[in-house]
């Protein structure tokens, strides 16, 4: 079989779920709309599947899963042993799918992604890229708070230079050459869309619009987001140990000359240089702490990395037509 080929081409749609009970009656019609409309239109073939992962979910997740699996046997289900993270349950799902499938497409489950850039997608796959990476043109449906805050994180990230594409999430086509490179990370730590940005793999890049969600609450906070970004800088790029490093320099040259001025005031009687003196100290002890910080952030992700702790063990497979432990 020609993986490449339309009609031919399995693909496999990889959903994380996380308390998304509300949304799923929604969303699953319109994936399996999806994949019907791409069979008929001789794009995939008949075996293509929709894989949906509870990354351990609080509310009815799963037994929505276990219903859509019920109701269409192109639905796999598959159940995390614990809330693993939205990227861990992502690689969870490309594991299950490298051997089964030509290509994937990962997004997620609230339909804010435009599922008709899938199209344009398969186009570029057939035309021979390894990566696809969906790219949101503009975000009109959102919150003005939530276009500053997705802005502001992204703004963060390319200074850092992470190498992540600007309003690149997780919606992408990969191929199973690019999802065999992928999986071959051993890494504990990484943020997805940093990897494959930096994959060296043919690829090209869609633009689609995002929606408001189709049904539901975002579970991304402001404090989630800032913990992401960090996360993300912190663990593909050195930025912040660079400009910590940089700014106790300067805080020490500041203290040094301060000292100086302190010093030859004291010759002549005046004290004021003396609180100069004592402001600058602060900030470059301050400055001190903050490096300390920092180091320790990168000391505990090479601990994590030492430990190798298995983040991504799954409890439950429904595909197949079995379960599977």
């Amino acid at each position: 079989m020609n993986g490449r080929s339309p009609g031919q081409t399995r693909l496999y749609f990889i959903v994380p779920c996380y308390n998304d009970a509300e949304v799923l009656p929604v969303s699953v019609p319109a994936f399996l709309g999806k994949l019907d409309a791409l069979s008929r239109e001789g794009l995939v073939s008949r075996e293509s599947r929709l894989v949906l992962l509870d990354d351990g979910s609080s509310d009815g997740t799963w037994a929505a899963i276990e219903a859509a699996r019920t109701s269409d046997g192109r639905v796999v289900g598959i159940k995390m042993a614990h809330n693993a993270g939205e990227q861990n349950t992502l690689l969870a799902g490309l594991s299950y799918a490298e051997t089964r499938c030509d290509c994937a497409i990962t997004m997620d489950s609230d339909l804010q992604d435009d599922v008709n850039a899938v199209d344009e997608m398969l186009r570029r796959f057939f035309a021979g890229d390894e990566l696809v990476l969906g790219v949101r043109s503009r975000r009109k449906d959102d919150p003005f708070f939530e276009r500053l805050s997705s802005g502001l994180f992204y703004r963060l990230m390319t200074v850092a230079g992470t190498g992540q594409i600007p309003e690149h999430a997780n919606y992408r086509l990969m191929s199973r050459k690019a999802i065999g490179q992928l999986l071959a990370h051993t890494e504990t730590y990484y943020y997805l869309p940093c990897v494959v940005s930096n994959m060296g793999l043919r690829r090209s890049v869609v633009y689609h619009e995002r929606f408001a969600r189709a049904a539901g609450s975002s579970g991304y906070t402001v404090i989630k987001k800032l913990r992401l970004a960090l996360d993300a800088v912190f663990t593909h790029s050195a930025f912040p140990l660079r400009f910590i490093s940089a700014a106790a320099s300067l805080s020490a040259l500041l203290f040094a000359v301060s000292a100086g001025f302190a010093l030859a005031g004291l010759a002549q009687g005046r004290r004021e240089p003396l609180l100069w003196a004592a402001a600058s100290l602060f900030f470059f002890a301050f400055e001190l702490l903050l490096l300390l910080r920092v180091l320790g952030a990168y000391l505990y992700k090479t601990f994590a990395e030492a430990r190798r702790a298995p983040p991504r063990q799954t409890e439950t497979v429904l595909g197949d037509g079995q379960s599977e432990p």
